[in-house]
């Protein structure tokens, strides 16, 4: 590998470590909300594949380490995977095991990342050989891939039923910039799209604050109150298979392996049942709640790794709820990227191998180290001086410009317009994964029933 790319690589996964730690302790970053944007924008700005993976990769396990601090602190999720865990984080908090639910997810976490790491690996290498089968039905598989996660979705009836009408949605706003020449014909408006379906709750919300009927009816509270429990500095470098007992590291263990083989389903959906599953006969309610969280930020971490991995090395197309999400510009960033010639065609099997060791490892020793010795710190600094508001004001503004860059003024308004849909479906309880799978299967889906 040429020395000035292994620089760069370095460099990126650095820089995502220092980004992802910071963002994942903030209240309500979803992990395809900030990660998705800046990893297309990398791409469209022309940053070699495999340096944008290297990037990608630390994003991931930054955010994910550290999303569970604020849940241990302050009983408040940082991103969505992090939700299934205030419960128990909540329990641990009322008996004063603030410092142990910290050490305990943040472990969890390890142990996810080193088991997944190695199994995705050897599971993609073992789908390739299918790869041509999947590619010749490609269409198919996605159709089938969008049945299946509606039908798993919490509100799995709604989710099975606006598959249509949101396909529609989709296709008739591409056929309208086509008949007004806005985009040549036969370009798929794509990425403003994806990113339009990402801020649908935001701009749901903001719509109900215009509405002077609605806004009467929030609840008006004063300024929050978040104590922080000052917490006993650890000294060294902090061993996760010290801090989890040996059932908490088998059950981790265990459950990681169930994540990665079970990559394609919903990744919160496996990680509430999986830890819920695993810690229900447990009696005693702190060690339950230990035992819970461990197993589900393990579970979290292998979901997340594989998801994007196995479908990125094996497939070349986007199988997983995390390929649709987080890590959907590696596989789809038009004019860049597209599904025939994306980083699955791009880097070679070593290539892989070096972006994806270089970017955990990197991030795993930095966010690690950091979470556990300053987690009090870092989380106080977040709430004091980080506005959630800002964050995400800063990456819905993001996602107008990248909408005037797809299609001009008209899209901004068509965006507009998928994210009221995607966000109102959101709260019904139509999930990312499945509205994402819409996006993909629309062209042939409304093709199909126009020939019918």
């Amino acid at each position: 590998m040429d020395i000035s790319l292994f620089i760069q690589m370095m460099i990126a996964a650095l820089a995502a470590t220092v980004a992802y730690t910071i963002l994942g302790v903030v209240p309500g970053t979803d992990e395809t909300a900030v990660i998705a944007p800046v990893t297309l924008a990398l791409i469209l700005a022309g940053i070699q594949p495999v340096v944008v993976l290297t990037f990608y990769m630390a994003a991931i396990i930054a955010h994910k380490l550290t999303d569970s601090v604020p849940v241990a602190v302050a009983g408040i999720p940082g991103g969505v995977m992090a939700t299934p865990m205030v419960e128990h984080a909540v329990v641990l908090k009322k008996h004063g095991q603030s410092e142990t639910s910290i050490k305990k997810m943040i472990s969890g976490s390890v142990i996810g990342t080193l088991v997944s790491l190695p199994v995705s690996l050897l599971l993609a290498g073992a789908l390739i050989p299918f790869a041509g089968f999947i590619d010749d039905y490609a269409n198919e598989v996605l159709f089938a891939g969008t049945v299946v996660l509606a039908l798993l979705s919490a509100n799995r009836w709604l989710s099975f039923l606006v598959i249509v009408p949101f396909a529609l949605l989709i296709q008739g706003l591409r056929f309208l910039y086509w008949e007004l020449g806005i985009v040549p014909e036969g370009k798929n408006v794509f990425i403003s799209f994806f990113l339009g379906i990402t801020i649908g709750p935001v701009i749901v919300t903001f719509i109900d604050l215009l509405n002077k009927e609605k806004r009467k009816q929030l609840v008006r509270n004063g300024p929050a109150e978040i104590t922080i429990k000052k917490l006993k500095k650890e000294k060294g470098f902090p061993n996760p298979f010290v801090i989890l007992s040996k059932r908490e590291l088998g059950m981790s263990s265990i459950a990681s392996l169930i994540g990665t083989v079970t990559f394609m389903l919903s990744a919160v959906g496996v990680t509430t049942l999986v830890g819920e599953l695993f810690s229900k006969r447990e009696k005693d309610p702190v060690k339950r709640s230990s035992l819970a969280i461990s197993c589900m930020e393990a579970l979290a971490n292998a979901t997340y790794i594989a998801g994007t991995l196995v479908p990125l090395i094996a497939l070349g197309y986007p199988l997983s709820s995390v390929a649709l999400g987080p890590a959907n510009p590696l596989f789809h960033a038009p004019p860049v990227l597209t599904l025939e010639n994306n980083l699955h065609h791009i880097l070679s099997f070593s290539d892989f191998i070096w972006a994806v060791c270089i970017g955990v490892f990197i991030s795993l020793a930095i966010t690690y180290f950091l979470t556990v010795k300053y987690a009090n710190e870092i989380c106080r600094f977040v709430f004091k001086r980080i506005p959630h508001e800002a964050i995400l004001g800063l990456f819905s503004g993001l996602v107008l410009l990248l909408a005037y860059m797809d299609a001009g003024w008209l899209n901004i308004a068509g965006v507009f317009l998928i994210s009221l849909v995607s966000g109102t479906l959101s709260r019904s309880g139509v999930n990312f994964g499945v509205q994402f799978m819409i996006l993909y299967s629309a062209p042939w889906l409304v093709s199909i029933l126009a020939g019918m």
